[in-house]
Parts: structure tokens; sequence; C-alpha cells
């Protein structure tokens, strides 16, 4: 069932620059909203709210980016009158992490978590478990997150006929380089969306994409991704001359571009800059483990690399850190570490790709590589290390770029109002 949307809705992007008086501002928060957050954030609507009960369909195998952004969103969308649980298909990580925060207070709960396991891609069997909690929990919107869990909710929609919301963290078209996997995961979103209510994607770069793929423009909304204001203190600063150390987060797998770093860490230590290397991230596959591995065999780099493995505290690990490098090779919405080092008031030096140029500026708040070029990203990284930018301007330049435009708070603020406009 497509609800017939409002004439006074919009579907503009969240303006990026820190001067434009509409950009999203934010409440610092370290753990959660206070009460009086709480009360600025619900101060402009008069009249009492109903709460919206929403049911997010995710993975839930891993803890990463589009993770990141569920639980920010169970954690502060209670705050904006929405009660949101998850559904979770492939539970691993992510889904524990739920379980584990189940009887935590609101704010540090990130709502309830249910296993609709699939046994394999196509089990649209589980669009009836799913159907069945929709009914008896009362849920009145369903919130997808991957072409999989967009397959289901369409499928339960139709057997409810409560409308759903698609959220577009990055292009399922190019998502990973398995062609095949990503043109059926391609194929599987295209024909799920055909009864969805409307589209929420991560950055201005993914709404253009699809509206040139056909989707009709007032129903696309850009809803940036947020993280918490938490800036850890730091016990010392980057002095030029010394080593400095350079951290990559991430999920390690081959579009994150790992092998492009080592690359680039090799041609900063022949040309003479003291560089660590800081991964912190498990991998994906032990197949990618072996094969970065052999590399850095290859290039004699094991003195110079530090393997953290899994973090629950990125900021922590972030406070650590002199830079952020994120040398991903396609398939970013936007994501959640960068901005996350920015409010740590961190450095990023990261690939120019998809909506990572819409957070980071290049010389402002970091520096932008071209996309798969050793050389290019050296030559940023040296650009920092050396002084030729000065890394404490740097630095307040990303929290002030954060605070302004990328919490936490205003993108549950964004996304609640998206639910209230689709159940006018």
């Amino acid at each position: 069932m497509n609800p017939i949307l409002p004439s006074d809705f919009t579907s503009a992007p969240t303006p990026l620059s820190p001067v434009d008086e509409s950009c999203p501002t934010t409440v610092r928060m370290l753990v959660r909203p206070t009460v009086d957050d709480a009360n600025a954030l619900s101060a402009a609507n008069e009249q009492p709210r109903q709460t919206v009960r929403v049911l997010h369909v995710v993975n839930g195998e891993h803890f990463s980016g589009a993770e990141r952004v569920q639980s920010h969103l169970g954690r502060c969308l209670p705050f904006e009158g929405v009660k949101a649980d998850f559904a979770c298909v492939k539970p691993g990580r992510f889904a524990d992490m739920l379980d584990e925060r189940c009887d935590l207070p609101v704010g540090e709960n990130w709502g309830r978590g249910y296993r609709v396991k699939m046994r394999g891609r196509w089990d649209l069997f589980q669009s009836k478990r799913l159907a069945e909690i929709v009914r008896s929990e009362n849920y009145q919107l369903l919130h997808a997150h991957t072409p999989r869990t967009a397959m289901l909710a369409s499928a339960a929609s139709r057997l409810t006929g409560v409308p759903w919301v698609y959220h577009v963290h990055s292009p399922a078209s190019r998502d990973c380089e398995r062609m095949i996997s990503n043109r059926i995961n391609s194929w599987i979103e295209q024909r799920s969306l055909a009864n969805c209510s409307h589209v929420a994607c991560v950055s201005n770069s993914l709404r253009e994409e699809l509206i040139r793929t056909g989707h009709s423009p007032n129903r696309v909304t850009v809803v940036h991704n947020g993280v918490p204001a938490i800036r850890p203190d730091r016990t010392d600063r980057p002095v030029i001359g010394e080593t400095w150390v350079i951290g990559m987060i991430a999920l390690m797998r081959n579009r994150k571009g790992l092998e492009v770093v080592l690359e680039a860490l090799s041609l900063l230590l022949h040309r003479g800059n003291k560089v660590k290397l800081r991964c912190i991230g498990p991998f994906e596959t032990e197949a990618y483990r072996n094969k970065i591995d052999r590399q850095i065999s290859e290039l004699q780099l094991g003195p110079h690399i530090e393997w953290l493995g899994f973090t629950n505290n990125v900021p922590e690990e972030l406070s650590r850190l002199d830079a952020m490098v994120l040398p991903s090779l396609f398939g970013e919405g936007l994501p959640m570490v960068v901005l996350e080092a920015m409010a740590a008031a961190v450095p990023v030096i990261a690939t120019s790709v998809e909506g990572t140029p819409e957070a980071v500026r290049h010389g402002v708040e970091g520096l932008l590589a071209e996309p798969r070029d050793p050389k290019s990203l050296a030559d940023q990284i040296e650009a920092l290390v050396t002084g030729r930018y000065d890394w404490e301007t740097m630095a307040e330049a990303a929290a002030t770029r954060h605070t302004e435009c990328f919490s936490d708070v205003a993108m549950a603020r964004s996304t609640a109002q998206l639910y209230r406009k689709l159940l006018v």
C-alpha cells in the first residue's frame, strides 16, 4: 500500500555548507541525550506526539558502517517519539549487541531485536514471519536497509498493508567487486522498490544516482549519516619530523582499499617519512586476510603496521591516531568512520568517492586522494605529516564541520520527520 504524500512534502537534500543557517545543528552528547536535550529536540512541537512504531529490517551480521547508522537511530529515535526495533535476517554481531543492550535505559538501549533468519538469499518464507511480528506488535512502518531486507519488507508490506521505507547506504550496483552479486542485488532492489513508499539515502550523490535510474525526485530524500559528538581528550599532538600514526578503521574487505594504503605506506617510507599504520577492524574473510599478509611480506612492511582487530570503542582508538585514512575504491555512501573521525577532531585522508567529499572538503577538514592510486594517497599523507597543512587547524575544522552538519541527533530528527510525513 503506497500512502499519498502530503502536498507540502519536500525531498530537498540536507544542506552541507557550515555557513548555511538551515544546516542541521548538533546537541552534543557523549552517551545519550540528556533531559534538556530531549526537551530541546521536541520544543518545536507544541502538541503531544503519538509514538510511531517502526520495525527496521536489517542484515545484522556485522557491526560496520550501516550497523552504526542503525544503532544510532535505535538509540536516538525514542527522543523523537519513535519506537524503533530491529528484525535481523542474518543474525550475527549486531543482533548480539542488540540483545546485550536490551535492558539498558532509553538512550543506551538500541531497541528490541528479533531473529528472522533467512536460510538463503531467496528465502521469502521469512516475510510471513516478519508480517506476523508487524501484526502482533502493531508496527506502523517497516524500514529496510539492504537489497535482501528490501525483498522481505516489500513482501511483508503486501501481506500487512503497512508501508515501508528503504534506506540506501551504498549503491547496490557496485557494492563489491563480485559483478554477478552486484547485478543480483541491484535487480532485487529494483524489483522490491515497486511498492516502496519512500527512499532515504545517505548522500546527495546517491540521491542523484537514484533519480538518474528512474526514481521520482519527490520520493527520494537525503538523510545524512550522523554520529555522536564524542571528542576524547588527547595526551599529545603530532610533531613534524617524528613518527605519525595513521589509522584505518574498517571491516577489512576488497572495496576498502587496504592494498592501496599498503602501497602508499611503502612509498612514504622510501621517501624517508616516519609513518606507522594502525589497522583497526576485523577481516571479512580469511582469504582476504591471507592476501593482505602476502602483500605485507612482499613489501616488507611488517614492522610498520599494528593490527588491533575489532573494537567497541571507535572514539578511543581515534584519539590515539594522528590522522585517519580511508582509501575506499568505490561503494561508499557517506562513511560513518569519516564522521566519527571528524567528531573526534582527527583529520581525514580519504579517496574522493561517492559521498565522502560531501563531508570532507579538500584542504579544510582533511585531504582527498584519487581512488586506486597509491601515489596520490601517499602525496596527501605526506602533505599532512610534513606540515604543508596545519594539523591543529584541520582538526578543529573537522570537529566544527561535524557539529554543524553530521550529528546523530540531526539524523534521527530527519528520519522521524520522514516517518511522520509518510503516516499523515
